[in-house]
């Protein structure tokens, strides 16, 4: 039971988006207490510095000292030129979060567990393949378009090159070998480095929470393949590629070793059995560098600009296009057998696509990857002034499919917000919940036409995704089979071709724009370190170069930094956490409730602005799964509380679904505090306005101009500025388990004396 003595620590995790210290908690000026200067906890401070204490909570009919931390962890996805750069590793990452989003295994199952480790094997091929591409397009780039193009006798490029130093073959390939040896080293290093986390992370024990399998990964051995593949790619261009051997003794052992080098990394990240050891690796790692090196002495596989370099390119992009088809028709199986851990569920509760989502995000990554490269190869060619280098025949394809996938993009963004919204919103009119929050007819007005937009998308912007990548998919399969079928494409596809060719080389600058002005500028290009929020997540698994994962150090310094508060018996902890830093809050509340040393009861989970319900749990339902989330809340004992607004694009309601407004009371199903599903008893009203269905707290938006608020702000808030609702506050009470939704509270205008045992004196000022 509370006592006198009680307090409490609201500990709170800012979402994407960069949110500072100040913002976040509310406060003129805040100081660092705690962190290693990447991860850090800060706290309001004074004129001095000095930590300051929070504003009092009211619950229990008395003031309530509260003290307010918060975890900044933006630091681990944005700032400096390195971290800007990442976004140029984007379809690495997207492959590797599609293995995260493969459907569960049911237990039990052996059909089940035999397709996810071919699936797994799949994805991990998929990755080296697309490493192996990229370097090849760079290799094409620097080997065939510089050097031996550019750099040619007479070419008329780059005319500040001496013609003695064109002539020397060993040299100019030499120019070209080095910025790759450089791009390669860099992946390598990337691969190998990772937060220093400063505290151990919990093992979890019993039942299964959300996020249990977000664990390290052993991915040293994958990256040692990734880099094998990577340096016997470039000795395959640079030798005329896979299907053409050369005809001389020395060449020809050389390519003899690349093409086994390649084909041997393929094998063994497919079976995922490495074999060797680490000084094993170094020493064949070594041999695959001495042969790209050799390289350099051999004369060119074909004459200048004859494009037989051009094969290793499109024999990687053709096997891509296997694993891709072979991957999405052996998910559909794996689906079906994981369909029995969710048939019983809503519609809005089950997987995206049936489990079938990770084939479409993979088949984005391959053509962000195949775009990425010919976008580089069409900037090289403008930034080199040379408009007349041959660029591989590949990329005509390339670029046909990029414009077929910006026209069908911008057809199905008009028809989709055009149309379909406007078309719901005359359609059902106002939501019947609206008049329930809104006490004003303008507000209420703003409101129905914010609820219909951000309804809409919710429940349709990820079909509109993957229409267009399924529309590009198919273009992509296409296009090969009428090349190699009827030996020429139509002629209407040339004005495709065009719009891509200028979207790729558009893109290509632009990104590399964008990435130089974040790298000097960090909190002017935010939405890059917003993307790699939502990439940056999920731990290295398919592919191991992208970003470290910045959950497995956040989770556990704020298990940590909880557990260091909760030491104290009279504190109660209440993790909040907005948009991503949700999910962050939400992870290290189960790993808090899998310490054996932790008192459950003095545990709080606040949510607000959460895409758990409708994103996270439908694309990661191995990870987030519904029976883990219901476990969740139920060890909770409904101290999980959610605030959301159906005005929010980007979050709605994570405990409840099926919502609908009968007799005037808001009703629905959702988590029950015995660790079950099912209908609620009628929302609560509650003197901000906010109606409470269970754990969730729909609050009014804009909202309401009531006397005693601390701030109002004006307008539809959407996303934004869930900290300053007076609901947040009752929330936070709920979490830390003083107040419950049937509990009498103070009007919000209402005085409450800051010592409520200590005797009244009127003092008259004037006498």
């Amino acid at each position: 039971m509370p006592g006198p003595e009680t307090r409490i620590v609201e500990l709170r995790v800012p979402g994407s988006g960069g949110t500072g210290g100040e913002s976040l908690l509310d406060a003129v000026s805040t100081v660092e207490v705690a962190g290693d200067g990447i991860g850090r906890v800060v706290r309001p401070s004074d004129r001095l510095r000095r930590p300051a204490p929070g504003p009092v909570l009211r619950a229990l009919g008395r003031p309530v000292p509260r003290t307010l931390e918060g975890y900044l962890w933006s630091g681990m996805t944005s700032g400096g030129a390195a971290k800007a750069s990442w976004a140029l590793l984007f379809p690495f990452s997207l492959a590797n979060v599609a293995h995260w989003m493969l459907p569960p295994v049911p237990e039990g199952s052996r059909a089940a567990t035999a397709l996810g480790g071919i699936c797994r094997g799949l994805l991990r091929v998929a990755g080296l393949l697309l490493t192996m591409l990229l370097v090849s397009q760079l290799a094409v780039v620097a080997l065939d378009e510089f050097a031996m193009q550019c750099l040619a006798p007479a070419s008329g490029c780059l005319t500040a090159v001496p013609d003695r130093l064109r002539e020397i073959t060993p040299l100019r390939m030499a120019a070209g070998l080095l910025p790759l040896g450089v791009v390669i080293f860099v992946l390598h290093r990337l691969s190998g480095t990772d937060w220093r986390v400063t505290t151990n992370d919990v093992t979890p024990r019993g039942v299964a929470l959300p996020g249990d399998a977000l664990r390290r990964t052993r991915s040293s051995a994958l990256h040692g393949l990734h880099t094998l593949a990577a340096l016997a790619s470039v000795a395959l261009v640079a030798l005329g590629g896979p299907t053409h051997p050369p005809r001389l003794l020395p060449e020809l052992v050389a390519w003899v070793f690349a093409l086994a080098l390649v084909l041997a990394a393929v094998v063994l990240a497919g079976s995922g059995v490495w074999g060797l050891r680490t000084s094993a690796r170094r020493i064949v790692i070594a041999f695959a560098a001495l042969v790209m090196v050799a390289t350099a002495g051999f004369e060119p596989p074909g004459p200048r600009g004859s494009g037989i370099a051009d094969t290793t390119v499109e024999t990687i992009g053709a096997a891509l296009l296997g694993v891709c088809v072979l991957f999405a028709l052996l998910l559909v199986p794996a689906a079906l057998l994981a369909r029995r851990t969710w048939r019983t569920l809503p519609n809005r509760l089950r997987p995206w696509l049936g489990g079938w989502a990770a084939a479409p995000v993979l088949a984005l990554a391959v053509l962000l990857g195949a775009g990425f490269g010919a976008g580089l190869a069409i900037g090289a060619r403008r930034a080199l002034g040379a408009e007349g280098l041959r660029l591989p025949a590949g990329y005509t394809a390339i670029t046909t499919v990029w414009g077929a996938g910006l026209v069908l993009a911008g057809v199905v963004a008009l028809l989709a917000f055009a149309i379909g919204v406007p078309v719901r919103r005359r359609k059902r009119g106002v939501p019947d919940v609206v008049p329930l929050l809104q006490d004003n007819p303008g507000d209420e007005r703003l409101a129905a036409r914010a609820w219909a937009r951000s309804a809409w998308e919710r429940r349709h912007l990820h079909h509109l995704a993957l229409a267009v990548v399924l529309g590009m998919s198919a273009c992509a399969a296409a296009l090969p089979a009428a090349r190699f079928g009827f030996h020429r494409l139509p002629g209407w596809l040339d004005q495709l071709s065009g719009v891509g060719l200028f979207a790729l080389g558009a893109m290509a600058a632009g990104l590399l724009r964008v990435v130089y002005t974040a790298a000097r500028k960090p909190g002017r290009n935010r939405h890059l370190g917003a993307l790699a929020d939502l990439v940056c997540f999920w731990p290295r698994a398919a592919h191991p170069t992208v970003p470290p994962c910045y959950a497995l150090k956040a989770v556990p310094e704020l298990t940590a930094r909880a557990k260091h508060h909760l030491a104290e018996p009279n504190t109660r902890v209440v993790l909040g956490g907005h948009d991503q830093g949700s999910l962050l809050a939400l992870v290290a509340t189960a790993r808090l409730l899998h310490s054996p040393d932790v008192d459950r009861e003095r545990v709080g989970l606040l949510t607000a602005g959460s895409p758990l319900q409708w994103g996270y749990q439908r694309a990661f339902p191995a990870v987030l799964s519904h029976q883990s989330l219901t476990s969740l809340y139920g060890a909770l004992e409904g101290r999980w509380r959610g605030l959301a607004r159906g005005t929010d694009i980007f979050g709605g309601g994570v405990t409840t679904w099926r919502q609908q407004v009968v007799d005037g009371k808001l009703i629905g199903d959702g988590y029950r505090v015995n660790g079950t599903t099912g209908p609620l008893p009628p929302a609560r009203p509650q003197p901000t306005g906010a109606l409470v269905l269970g754990g969730d707290h729909w609050l009014p938006d804009p909202i309401r101009d009531t006397p005693g608020l601390r701030r109002w702000p004006a307008g539809i808030l959407g996303h934004t500025g869930y900290e300053v609702d007076p609901e947040w506050d009752r929330a936070v009470a709920m979490a830390a388990g003083l107040e419950r939704p049937d509990s009498p509270s103070r009007a919000l205008g209402e005085q409450v004396p800051l010592f409520p045992d200590l005797p009244r004196f009127n003092i008259n000022l004037a006498r």
